[in-house]
């Protein structure tokens, strides 16, 4: 039983929920930090603490809890040093809920970055201020900004390692806001911190007094989340279809928006126009489904959907095409040859697709695309050019992160990339 204090107890469930990721080099301590959270918060059950204890007497640190193996799920990567996966955990405190998705920092996994930023609210990025910006770091800032995450958090991490010095923190932070000019990343701040020592994640250090702003935990707990102020368009994706009484429903999420009972509708891509004569929720009868509600759609018409079939308001079209171009990062240890075959799937639609043509590579240090080769390699993140056998229904990732991203699916069944479309 998690020990957290009796006051978070009440009116958990309606409190506002932050989504973040944590990521850097292999040994920025991001496991440490991430363990410093949750440890620090008083978010950590007793048997695991005692469990931690053991582990890290095994280490050779018997003086010394190991919170990094919190988030160190994987025997393998605890033997290896290194964070192989995405490590998914969740914590509250008195302000808020969390999801922390932390994750790989070694240069053959940045693809799973892509995984754990998907849906983020917030980035929080480590630099060792010992080694200060690297190409990692470089790279993990133009995903974040190709993901247009809100937020861009700067963790100056083993501020105990340059003695504090507010020197090395400037020198860092400036650094970081020449480089990261081009980005066009939305919201940047920076916060000084020892992982290791917890100076400055939970609790104000008294090494750090130079330091203005707020804790880590106290940053997220009162940063604002960004909310829409523009409706959103309603977006509705089939993911399977029930038969009750000789009546098809659509179910599915809804991806975002909303529909109501009457409203008008379109089925794409095949164009059909009808109406919603009924929306289930639980099954039970409602007037109104929102963004991220399962539902289950009724139609007017009867229409044979299958699975990846879209259900959109009549006034609010997203683009049907079979082309589009895209920002693909590629995850394959195996290089793209040209000519190869895929299977785009975007949300629960899938069809087949091939790169028509990779139009420019990012340069990681510049952030410029030059035109170079055909061929992509673990990590690349290129402008491509995408053709796929059926129309595909899509916004923008701009314009909406949920049917704006999309990944391709290799011959043994393997994710080979993640994209979005401009």
């Amino acid at each position: 039983m998690p020990v957290w204090k009796t006051e978070r107890k009440e009116g958990i469930f309606n409190m506002e929920l932050l989504k973040f990721f944590v990521a850097g080099n292999v040994d920025d301590g991001k496991s440490t930090l991430t363990g410093r959270l949750l440890f620090d918060s008083g978010s950590v059950s007793t048997d695991i603490i005692e469990t931690l204890t053991n582990l890290s007497k095994l280490k050779g640190k018997p003086s010394k809890m190991d919170l990094a193996f919190l988030t160190d799920g994987l025997r393998a990567e605890r033997e290896q040093g290194i964070t192989i996966d995405v490590a998914y955990k969740y914590f509250t405190t008195n302000k808020r809920k969390f999801i922390i998705a932390d994750t790989p920092g070694h240069l053959e996994y940045t693809r799973n970055m892509f995984t754990g930023a998907s849906g983020a609210d917030l980035a929080i990025i480590l630099i060792d201020a010992k080694n200060g910006i690297t190409d990692q770091t470089k790279r993990h800032s133009i995903l974040s900004s190709i993901l247009r995450i809100p937020h861009v958090v700067i963790c100056i991490n083993k501020m105990d390692a340059v003695q504090f010095s507010q020197e090395v923190f400037k020198r860092i932070q400036n650094e970081y806001l020449n480089f990261a000019k081009p980005l066009g990343l939305i919201d940047i701040s920076f916060i000084p911190v020892s992982a290791l020592e917890g100076d400055n994640v939970v609790y104000a250090s008294d090494k750090l007094k130079w330091f203005t702003g707020k804790p880590l935990l106290s940053f997220l707990e009162e940063i604002v989340i960004d909310k829409n102020d523009k409706v959103e368009e309603g977006r509705f994706q089939v993911q399977y279809v029930i038969e009750v009484n000789n009546r098809k429903g659509y179910a599915g999420n809804i991806l975002s928006g909303g529909f109501t009972n009457g409203q008008k509708v379109m089925v794409l891509p095949y164009g059909t126009e009808t109406t919603i004569c009924k929306i289930e929720k639980h099954q039970k009868e409602v007037e109104v489904a929102h963004s991220d509600d399962p539902a289950v759609i009724y139609l007017n018409e009867e229409v044979e959907l299958a699975r990846g079939i879209s259900i959109v308001p009549i006034n609010q079209l997203p683009f049907t095409n079979n082309q589009f171009t895209a920002t693909l990062c590629w995850m394959d240890n195996e290089t793209y040859i040209p000519g190869q075959e895929f299977i785009l799937q975007q949300n629960s639609f899938r069809t087949k697709a091939v790169i028509k043509e990779v139009q420019s590579h990012i340069n990681i240090h510049t952030y410029e695309r030059n035109k170079t080769h055909q061929t992509l390699a673990l990590n690349d993140i290129c402008k491509v050019e995408i053709t796929t056998s059926d129309n595909v229904s899509y916004d923008s990732y701009k314009r909406n992160r949920k049917t704006g991203s999309f990944i391709l699916i290799g011959k043994n069944n393997n994710t080979v990339a993640a994209g979005t479309i401009d």
